[in-house]
């Protein structure tokens, strides 16, 4: 099966059982809502190009790990989108939930996620109590504190933001969580992976900075221009767009250099590539060939 369908067919699943009766409908449609249709799926795809790289024996327990990483994720988009955060009406090119649902419901159904994040490695790798254990310590860690989202959120309140752990925590560490989470499914040591996440997660922050900065919100899928009204650090607005842009390609290009030896690492190299194209504006594509 293509990963795409393994994900989508995943986070049905989870998504299914944890909405059935007798959850509150509206609960129920709210967090269908923040899940499908999804983005590109580029974290949970990234746990299981790992996986694969790695050897991977058995597929439920990546399958459930790459869908807690998208439920986190979606997670973290609802509540960011919060107006006490970013106050954003727009996601994906549609209604964002809390424009939608309610503010009530909206923090409801990012907790819900979460919580369901867990179940689902829970239920997936319970027969393997090692990587289960690995898993939810790994999550746990890209989620929470002290450098996980939450902490990464939490920098926002700070008189002074430290900009490097700033975007360490709130883009890079779910990244670092997605490869890790791939190579404890595929039975190798996480710590290998760590740097690979690291860069993953350094050039998502750029490509982010520079659709924020430069973008139309049609292209976004999201209001354009929100660090700059919400006074956040920005890399294009800070150092200028050619030297933003530099960084990326050379980002990109470290973080295809890191990945560690195994036997599909060609391969995953060829997918960081495209996927690190894939988000850059068709306008700037030439300065980041």
């Amino acid at each position: 099966m293509e990963s795409a369908a393994r994900i989508e067919q995943s986070l049905e699943a989870a998504i299914d059982r944890s909405t059935a009766k007798p959850c509150p409908p509206t609960l129920a449609k709210a967090v269908h809502y923040a899940v499908f249709p999804g983005g590109a799926r580029v974290r949970p795809s990234l746990t299981l190009a790992v996986a694969s790289a790695c050897g991977e024996k058995v597929n439920t327990v990546t399958d459930g790990a790459a869908a807690a990483i998208e439920m986190l994720h979606c997670a973290s988009l609802v509540h960011d989108d919060l107006p006490c955060f970013d106050n954003s009406d727009l996601r994906r090119g549609k209604p964002s939930v809390h424009s939608l649902y309610g503010q009530p419901l909206a923090v409801l159904v990012g907790d819900a996620l979460i919580v369901e994040a867990f179940n689902t490695i829970a239920l997936t790798a319970a027969h393997d109590p090692a990587k289960l254990t690995a898993l939810i310590a790994c999550v746990s860690n890209a989620v929470g504190m002290p450098n996980g989202i939450a902490a990464g959120q939490a920098w926002e309140t700070e008189k002074r933001i430290d900009v490097i752990e700033y975007h360490r925590a709130k883009t890079g560490s779910l990244f670092v969580g997605s490869v890790s989470a791939g190579a404890i499914a595929g039975g190798v040591d996480p710590s290998e992976w760590r740097p690979l996440g690291e860069k993953i997660g350094e050039a998502y922050q750029l490509a982010d900075d520079l659709l924020d900065a430069t973008g139309s919100s049609n292209e976004c899928g999201k209001p354009v221009a929100q660090d700059s009204i919400n006074s956040k650090p920005n890399a294009i607005l800070e150092f200028g767009l050619e030297h933003a842009m530099k960084r990326l390609k050379q980002t990109v290009h470290d973080a295809a250099d890191v990945v560690p030896v195994c036997d599909g690492s060609d391969d995953l190299r060829e997918l960081i590539i495209n996927q690190a194209t894939r988000l850059v504006p068709a306008k700037y594509s030439n300065m980041a060939a």
